[in-house]
């Protein structure tokens, strides 16, 4: 089957197998391939509430490249959920009518709700045994954030989804290059409302373990952990504690745009947003008393993976 997730700053590609029934509950997907573009579909909606066209113009172009090999591998099934950027836009139905041209499938518009529970399913299976449950499952996109409470067993016992995410709140208070102090601060006071209403709906506070996915924490993880070169088989549930988390986001608000693309892990699509994404991370420890975040690889795109049947 093929995997498609298209968020806020990025779409992704996961084309996979799903295992033997034989082989157990536990057991991976069969990866084929995984690919991810930033194409910024979420230009400018928290503004103007409209897409872009020239960002569905490069979500076009990215699609229409994962298209020609979802047919190369001879995919059976194909899911595409688009989030965040294709909730807020008027006119959503341009990019449904170019998605349909493209892909040949319509795009699903999944809730926040939904979106909360995909990644939840995709996050969860494979974490290690030293991760204590109930987990809290946090995803870190460009327009939004999922908060999820659950355990292995049990699934999804509550969720939200909260409109503070690294392209949002660097359109919205993060101007400068670097911001400035009252920019941090507005953008802290912003996420720390968004975030204090989450951990009461969910309740984050009462989780033994927090999971966070998407390019925002694994950047971070990726630069906490000394790492040269992005690599995703040492990100994949490395435990990286709160000062360390602490420190590389006051590093990446004080860094310029060139210094940040200097880094050896950053993907040159995220380093004007990453600063956000990482004070987003790092006010989440904060107000739910983390002590550390696990970061997965695995996240929504697995999660509309295991749902296709």
């Amino acid at each position: 089957m093929a995997a498609i997730d298209c968020g806020t700053n990025s779409i992704r590609l996961l084309v996979a197998d799903l295992p033997d029934p034989s082989a157990g509950p536990d057991a991976p997907l069969i990866d084929l391939s995984r690919r991810m573009e930033i194409v910024r579909l979420g230009q400018g909606v928290d503004k103007t509430g409209r897409l872009a066209p020239e960002a569905i113009e490069r979500t076009r172009v990215a699609l229409a490249s994962y298209a020609a090999e979802i047919d190369a591998l001879g995919v059976d099934r194909v899911r595409m959920c688009a989030t965040s950027a294709s909730r807020d836009a008027s006119n959503a139905g341009d990019f449904r009518a170019m998605v349909e041209r493209t892909l040949g499938v319509a795009p699903e518009v999944v809730t926040g709700d939904e979106e909360a529970r995909l990644s939840f399913t995709g996050a969860v299976r494979g974490l290690p045994a030293d991760a204590l449950e109930p987990y809290l499952v946090i995803d870190i996109g460009g327009g939004s954030t999922e908060f999820v409470v659950g355990t292995r067993a049990g699934g999804v016992e509550a969720a939200i989804s909260m409109d503070v995410g690294c392209v949002r709140m660097t359109e919205r208070h993060l101007l400068g290059d670097p911001p400035g102090l009252d920019q941090i601060a507005a953008a802290q006071a912003d996420i720390t409302v968004a975030v204090d209403r989450a951990l009461e709906a969910v309740p984050g506070r009462q989780a033994a373990t927090l999971v966070g996915l998407a390019g925002s924490v694994t950047t971070v993880v990726a630069i906490a952990e000394g790492l040269t070169e992005y690599e995703p088989e040492r990100i994949h549930h490395a435990r990286v504690s709160y000062g360390a988390v602490a420190e590389v986001t006051a590093d990446l608000l004080a860094k310029t745009r060139e210094q940040r693309l200097a880094i050896p892990v950053m993907h040159p699509g995220r380093a004007d947003v990453i600063g956000a994404g990482a004070l987003v991370l790092r006010t989440i420890m904060e107000r739910a008393g983390m002590p550390a975040v696990v970061a997965s690889e695995h996240d929504i795109l697995d999660g509309i993976a295991w749902s296709i049947r």
